[in-house]
């Protein structure tokens, strides 16, 4: 009789035919690390945990709880394993009984076993997106100081949706249970613990807050003290960007956060602050000429014209005449000349011709264009919208800036939203500065930095109030 060849592969561990199975010896009842032992073991193989296997596991007993050790070590090595833990992750959660084997390892795990996500940009149940962004959190343990702290941190990053509330603040008070019950050191707990509690802190300020405002990278670098934390948060960025789906995880994302965390780098290490990128020499050139101009280079549209307080959402109402999603815009001047450069993408499609829309722009900055008309032509040829959906809403944030009020809007996407928004901003006599423009799935988060006449932040109650009507009147 042939016996199948048994290859060791962890104490109490072996591969047989393909599949990851227990040593002869092995005494499941009596050995509480060994759940975590065989999964770290199938994981780095790369290899399945047989179904006997599974069932065997679910005799062991719990582990003491602060963890020993070599626990921690095996969930380290299972998750640092990436893409294939995911798997054995999923195997041990559906072992045995309703629960699992998870759920005895991590009681917080069954609150958020199987539950589905509330924002659409999601592919995974939440449960699933955890998995997955540890492994996603594997392939970057080379750049940060403290990789076992990325992988926890990336496995309980959203534990806290399973509880009431913000799932950041809740989850910070579970990763600080569950670092405690794995036997960190307290500051590696703590560590973690202010990972989850902050793990969408860069990706939203990148998006929707100004780099180049001092307070922005002040108010960063506060909440994130040292450097050790913001590699963590850094990395856990793009992690969980990357294991929730395409729509919330791109290279102008990236780019942004990567920026951020520059500057947040350079005012923890006591440098001076990073300044704004200086304009190019072609960008320079064009703001020496004589008349009004426009070009676009690839994802970036420049437009220069004499100062005016409207350039911006003027210019944005003729990019998205031609399906041009604006996704940030600032303005600065060279003398008495305004520059404004868009980063724009096509809504969908190949990008239209540069030279049109160029030329588009032109006319407009000599007022031989309607783009009011264009834009309600294609709104009506838009297909008609169906159900309801929530109402607009703006907010006015106070201490996000000392030179200029930010106005966070909240609203459906649709065409031309950033130009109705820049126009209401316009009709209340303030001069838009710079603008970022966020769209998750079919909503849009849209913050703008506006400056009265004066050049100076808005601050009269009646007229902030007014602010927020005018532009919910434009979106009714």
């Amino acid at each position: 009789m042939h016996l199948a060849e048994r290859r060791p592969l962890a104490d109490g561990v072996v591969e047989q035919d393909g599949e990851v199975v227990l040593a002869r010896a092995a005494d499941p009842a009596s050995d509480p690390g060994l759940v975590l032992r065989a999964a770290a073991a199938a994981a780095q193989a790369g290899l399945p945990l047989a179904p006997r296997t599974l069932d065997r596991l679910t005799e062991c007993p719990p582990l003491p709880v602060p963890w020993p050790a070599p626990a921690r070590d095996c969930i380290l090595a299972l998750l640092g394993a990436g893409p294939s833990a995911v798997g054995v992750w999923e195997a041990l959660d559906t072992a045995g009984n309703e629960q699992g084997l998870i759920t005895s390892l991590i009681p917080d795990w069954e609150r958020i076993r199987n539950r589905p996500q509330r924002n659409p940009l999601h592919k995974y149940t939440v449960d699933r997106h955890l998995a997955e962004t540890a492994a996603h959190a594997a392939a970057l343990t080379r750049e940060v100081a403290r990789p076992d702290l990325l992988l926890l941190a990336a496995l309980l990053h959203d534990i806290g949706k399973g509880w009431p509330g913000d799932h950041s603040i809740t989850g910070e008070v579970v990763a600080r249970d569950v670092g405690r019950r794995m036997g960190l050191p307290g500051p590696d707990t703590e560590l973690v613990a202010a990972a989850v509690r902050h793990h969408l802190l860069l990706p939203v300020v990148a998006t929707r807050r100004d780099l180049d405002d001092p307070v922005t990278v002040k108010q960063v670098a506060a909440a994130v003290p040292s450097r050790a934390l913001l590699e963590l948060l850094h990395a856990l960025a793009i992690a969980d960007g990357l294991a929730t789906g395409p729509a919330a995880w791109n290279d102008w994302k990236a780019t942004l956060v990567a920026d951020l965390v520059r500057r947040v780098a350079a005012v923890l290490a006591g440098q001076p602050m990073p300044g704004p990128a200086p304009l190019r020499d072609d960008q320079l050139a064009l703001a020496a000429g004589a008349d009004p101009g426009a070009t676009m280079r690839g994802s970036e549209v420049t437009v220069v014209a004499p100062v005016r307080p409207d350039l911006l959402w003027r210019a944005a109402g003729v990019l998205a005449s031609h399906r041009l999603a604006v996704r940030s815009a600032n303005a600065t001047s060279v003398g008495d000349t305004a520059v404004a450069v868009f980063d724009v993408e096509p809504e969908y499609g190949e990008p239209p011709d540069a030279t049109l829309v160029a030329g588009d722009l032109r006319r407009m900055l000599q007022g031989r264009l309607d783009i009011s008309d264009r834009l309600e032509r294609r709104v009506r040829a838009a297909p008609p919208r169906r159900g309801e959906v929530p109402a607009p809403r703006v907010t006015l944030v106070d201490d996000a800036s000392e030179t200029a009020t930010v106005v966070e809007v909240r609203a459906h996407d649709a065409p031309g939203l950033l130009w109705r928004i820049g126009r209401a901003l316009g009709e209340c006599g303030l001069d838009l500065r710079a603008a970022r423009v966020e769209t998750l799935g079919a909503e849009a988060v849209d913050v703008f930095y506006v400056v009265d006449a004066g050049g100076q932040p808005v601050k009269d109650t009646g007229i902030r109030g007014q602010i927020a009507a005018t532009i919910l009147g434009a979106l009714g």
